[in-house]
């Protein structure tokens, strides 16, 4: 796979990272399998997609154990992302809380080092900031993490420019991870333009839409229950009808390059900048060479000015 760096001065990773919180977390249980996700990550690493993307919340915990385990025996082939920030509900499949008290990230960034198997991280990511606790005390325990060498870098998740500033005057920030797809562009107006001049790397999550800009799900019916999505707005019966506009848009441009709509999805989302790496997650081998082989693909200005164009989506994304 090609390669870019994970900001101005990271390490080198693949293209199309991958994101692992799936295999144990959040979308369809019944079609999970530790095994075949071990695997997963396994041919991902051989495939060139290096960065590999978990938390301590998935699960929580259990998504970093698998990983951990995927990795016992190629810790050295990966560049290994991880959050804190946020803490479970056990009363919801998707509960969460903030936490970003100092003493929390220093307990955390130790039980994730346990968990993964390895005496260092090469991203800890600040998985929300924390009303209740001041970014500066957040961030300097975060920082604190490098300085002790059980992380190489630190980033951010979902912030704004005014808190990216903030971090930096503390510490480097080395990426900022946010949604971004073609059916969520917010990040586009000022964080990844401010990420791009200011060498930072900006990790895309969810860059398929949860599976809806694939084109696999046409119907809240094709959802697996216990799946999260099943309650997502974007998800509804209404909403999915409005949102195939966008799916479409994407297979007439897949038609013309024979490749898929998930594939046209990733393509355009690297395309929006040299920052951007998307982090699309699966526990399937069929679709991550599928994804992976999107690093190839390179969409032609009337192909991203169609893009461009398709209808803002039907639906809040959370």
């Amino acid at each position: 796979m090609i390669t870019t760096t994970l900001g101005a001065s990271g390490p080198a990773i693949g293209a199309i990272g991958l994101g692992c919180m799936g295999m144990t977390h959040g979308y369809d249980p019944r079609g999970r399998d530790d095994d075949v996700s071990v695997a997963v990550i396994h041919q991902a690493l051989d495939l060139g997609v290096t960065l590999l993307d978990t938390a301590d919340v998935y699960g929580p915990y259990t998504n970093e154990e698998l990983v951990g385990r995927a990795l016992a025996d190629r810790r050295e082939r990966a560049v290994l992302a991880t959050k804190v920030g946020l803490v479970g509900d056990p009363s919801h499949p998707m509960g969460r809380r903030n936490d970003g008290r100092p003493e929390h990230v220093r307990a955390s960034v130790d039980a994730s080092l346990r968990r993964l198997g390895t005496d260092h991280v090469d991203l800890y990511q600040l998985h929300r900031v924390d009303p209740a606790t001041p970014l500066e005390e957040t961030w300097g325990a975060m920082a604190e993490a490098v300085a002790a060498g059980k992380a190489r870098a630190i980033g951010l998740s979902e912030v704004s420019v005014e808190e990216i500033r903030r971090a930096q005057a503390i510490h480097p920030v080395a990426s900022v991870q946010s949604e971004l797809s073609l059916w969520t562009r917010e990040a586009l107006a000022e964080v990844v333009p401010y990420c791009e001049a200011n060498g930072i790397a900006f990790l895309a999550y969810s860059p398929l839409g949860r599976g809806f800009l694939t084109g696999r799900f046409s119907s809240p019916d094709d959802i697996a229950e216990g799946d999260w999505r099943r309650g997502n707005p974007r998800f509804q019966a209404e909403a999915m009808a409005a949102n195939r506009a966008i799916t479409e848009a994407a297979g007439r441009v897949a038609e013309r390059h024979g490749a898929t709509p998930g594939q046209v999805a990733l393509a355009w989302t690297r395309a929006q900048s040299g920052t951007v790496v998307p982090i699309p997650g699966t526990k399937t081998p069929r679709y991550l060479v599928e994804n992976a082989e999107a690093a190839d693909l390179v969409l032609t200005e009337a192909d991203l000015a169609e893009l461009d164009a398709v209808p803002a989506p039907v639906g809040e994304r959370y």
